[in-house]
C-alpha cells in the first residue's frame, strides 16, 4: 500500500472546512447532497469531489475525524496516569463537547469491523477500560464491578448527556451530573 502524502496547509484547511460544514448540514437535513455541501462549505463542487469521491467517503472521513478527536481527547485526560478521578471528569466533558459538536457523525454505525473509525473506537473503548480499572483499583468504583458492563453504561450516560432534557447545560456541567451518577448511582451518599 503506497503511502499517501500529508496535505498542503491549504488543502487541509479546505478539508477542515468541508468536514465541518458537512456536519452542520447533514445534522439537521441527513439527505442533503454533495452540491449542498459545497455550497454550505463556500467551495466549488468539484472541489468537494476532488477530496471525496463520493457521500460515502466523506462521511467515512467524518468518522474518521471524529474517533482522531475522541483519541485526542483520551490523551489530554491522560486515562493511564492522571488522578482517575480527574481524568474521569475531564475525559467526559470533552467527549461531550465532540459529542455535541459532531451529533450526525457521532451518530453513524460503524458497520466495517476494520474502518479505521471502528479501529480508533476500540481504542478509545480500550483506554476507558483502562481509566475504569484505576478507578477501581482506587477504590472509586466497586471492587468486584464488571468493568465492560461499567464502560457501556458511562457512555449511556454519555449519550443520556447529549440528548436528554438538559442537554442545554454546559459540557463540565453534564460531565460532572454524569461522573456523579456513575461513581454514586441514584442511592444516598
Amino acid at each position: 500500500m503506497a503511502a499517501t502524502r500529508p496535505l498542503r496547509a491549504d488543502a487541509e484547511r479546505s478539508v477542515r472546512t468541508i468536514l465541518e460544514a458537512a456536519e452542520r448540514l447533514l445534522s439537521v437535513n441527513p439527505g442533503a447532497s454533495m452540491e449542498q455541501i459545497a455550497e454550505a462549505a463556500g467551495v466549488a463542487r468539484t472541489t468537494v469531489h476532488r477530496r471525496f469521491v463520493n457521500r460515502q467517503a466523506l462521511v467515512e472521513a467524518m468518522t474518521a475525524d471524529v474517533v482522531r478527536q475522541l483519541d485526542e481527547v483520551m490523551d489530554a485526560g491522560r486515562p493511564e496516569t492522571a488522578p482517575p478521578l480527574v481524568a474521569l471528569h475531564e475525559i467526559t466533558a470533552n467527549v461531550l463537547r465532540v459529542k455535541i459538536g459532531w451529533p450526525f457523525a457521532m451518530g453513524v454505525v460503524f458497520t466495517a469491523a476494520d474502518s479505521p473509525a471502528a479501529e480508533g473506537k476500540r481504542r478509545v473503548d480500550d483506554r476507558c477500560l483502562v481509566l475504569l480499572r484505576r478507578a477501581r483499583d482506587e477504590g472509586l468504583l466497586d471492587a468486584s464491578a464488571d468493568l465492560d458492563w461499567t464502560r457501556r453504561v458511562f457512555y449511556a450516560l454519555i449519550g443520556e448527556a447529549v440528548h436528554g432534557p438538559d442537554s442545554g447545560l454546559e459540557p463540565d456541567a453534564l460531565a460532572q451530573r454524569v461522573v456523579d451518577t456513575l461513581l454514586h448511582g441514584a442511592g444516598p451518599r
